[in-house]
């Protein structure tokens, strides 16, 4: 009952939200906020959400346990961690078999270890409560849609879970039934093997592992009015405890940037403030970092340098990423990907779908002259832990030079490429005044331990 005890003290004493309680102080007031000519409208807390403390802190614990993953031994919070700002650190990850964190992490040993790197890079979390938002992942295939009956386009299709209340808590169940993501490989669980079966079979079994554990099952009666004994646990249950502490630790509007659209007109650095002219202006970067978010939630083709297992098409022979099209199956949209929010971005890290950038600049860099980019790219440019056993494919896809001259053509951004390096180093500057000061102190608490009693990655 430990767990137990101490989600009900955090919620007494009220210790419970980061992001929404720091950021809702200079922008959520009673008087309406007057909108800087050229800047977008500050984010307030009804843009987002609400998100229940009883509810979020039963997420928190789920978060960090492994008890979500196949084999138990990854859980959520191992790719999505508050100190690589939401993501891991990599430019592409090490799911299910590794061990550690961020660079730190190893690919395992022996029957255990990696079969495959993860395809992309993981995305941070910050601000993925908006209600604005209808659609999630790089290539957007999880989306608010009622095509199937159950309010959303996934790929579970019409085998998603009825009862879900937002894209977040959909988009919050299918890491466990990727298998180089939590749930393994085929022969070792039986998870894995239900969702070979069909997608949404692993999810009960899930559901069954949680509400087995004492803690976990009287914490859901608790939070949940529907749920009256621990047997009526659902994984919709869990998707929404899930996206309720997601809400709560990373909605994030309390950075220097927010208080100048707030009205402070000392928040940003004079640099900072050259930076953001730039940016709402002659740069042209919010043609598509547009709005409250800095995101059009569209799709663009960058022509970021090509390299990974990319997450290729069933049907694809080799190691290629053709983007948004593997989800609209339209040619016009190949090689497109989401456009991120940047709220925090300086602290998500490595940049691009894939990663393929470390450091702000050298991203930037490439949005202005993206030719120049691929042209003066190299491995060095990653944070890609070694693994032997893969090395033989992690650049094959350079080796096609048609798939290369197609990636190149896919070009959506056009923008002023004769821009100084004092104009680069005020963007970059810009880009660091959106770092929210909870997000920058690692306001978000990783448990000590969780109810399962498997270990934290902390």
């Amino acid at each position: 009952m430990a767990h137990l005890i101490s989600l009900r003290c955090a919620l007494a004493s009220g210790a419970v939200a980061t992001g929404l309680a720091a950021g809702a102080s200079f922008a959520d007031g009673a008087e309406p906020v007057v909108t800087r000519p050229g800047f977008p409208a500050p984010l307030r807390a009804r843009d987002f959400m609400p998100s229940d403390p009883a509810k979020a802190e039963l997420g928190r614990l789920l978060f960090y346990d492994k008890i979500l993953s196949g084999n138990r031994n990854i859980s959520c919070g191992t790719c999505h961690n508050p100190r690589f700002g939401t993501s891991d650190g990599l430019s592409l990850g090490l799911g299910e078999g590794a061990s550690g964190l961020g660079r730190e992490r190893r690919s395992g040993e022996g029957v255990d270890r990696i079969q495959k790197r993860i395809p992309r890079n993981a995305p941070a979390l910050w601000n993925l409560g908006a209600t604005s938002i209808a659609v999630l992942m790089h290539d957007g295939r999880i989306s608010r849609d009622p095509i199937y009956g159950n309010g959303f386009n996934t790929p579970a299709e019409e085998w998603l879970p009825q009862g879900l209340q937002s894209v977040l808590a959909a988009q919050a169940l299918f890491p466990m039934t990727s298998g180089f993501e939590m749930a393994g490989n085929v022969g070792e669980n039986e998870v894995i093997g239900a969702v070979r079966d069909r997608i949404d079979l692993g999810w009960p079994i899930i559901a069954k592992r949680v509400r087995a554990v004492p803690d976990y099952g009287q914490a859901f009666v608790e939070a949940f009015d529907h749920v009256t004994t621990a047997e009526q646990v659902q994984i919709t249950d869990i998707a929404e405890a899930l996206a309720h502490f997601m809400v709560q630790d990373f909605t994030s509007f309390d950075s220097p940037f927010d208080a100048f659209l707030a009205g402070d007109q000392a928040a940003l650095s004079p640099l900072q403030r050259t930076g953001a002219d730039l940016f709402f202006g002659s740069a042209g970067c919010s043609g598509c970092h547009a709005g409250a978010l800095l995101s059009d939630q569209k799709f663009h083709a960058l022509g970021l340098p090509a390299f990974g297992p990319g997450r290729a098409r069933r049907f694809d022979p080799y190691a290629r990423d053709v983007g948004r099209m593997g989800e609209s199956d339209d040619l016009a949209d190949a090689y497109r990907f989401r456009t991120p929010m940047l709220r925090n971005v300086e602290l998500t890290g490595p940049y691009g779908h894939n990663g393929a950038y470390s450091t702000l600049e050298r991203m930037v860099r490439h949005h202005l002259d993206p030719e120049e980019g691929r042209a003066t790219w190299t491995p060095a440019d990653l944070t890609l832990p070694q693994v032997d056993w893969l090395a033989p494919i992690d650049f094959v896809i350079q080796s096609d030079r048609l798939e290369m001259a197609r990636q190149a053509r896919a070009r959506d951004i056009y923008l002023r490429n004769d821009l100084s390096d004092d104009d680069i180093d005020a963007l970059v500057s810009f880009l660091t005044s959106l770092t929210g000061k909870a997000a920058r102190e690692q306001g978000s608490r990783v448990p000590v331990s969780v109810p399962s009693g498997l270990p934290v990655d902390r």
